[in-house]
């Protein structure tokens, strides 16, 4: 269970990393992905694109 959460800790932390090269291909701005702000906060809830990419990394996962 530790490695499962260290796993899902590191993808966080390279998908906000990432976020701004992303956005450049449409990422985050998908139907499903939302955008709010709560708090005097930007909060993003990118549901589609999480989607997407994790459907991409299941295909190459495939092909390898």
């Amino acid at each position: 269970m530790i490695r499962w959460l260290i796993v899902v800790l590191l993808a966080l932390v390279l998908m906000s990393g990432l976020t701004q090269w992303l956005r450049r291909f449409g990422f985050g701005r998908l139907p499903g992905d939302f955008e709010f702000r709560l708090f005097g906060r930007l909060w993003q809830l990118p549901i589609g694109s999480t989607v997407v990419l994790s459907t991409i990394a299941a295909l190459v996962a495939k092909l390898v």
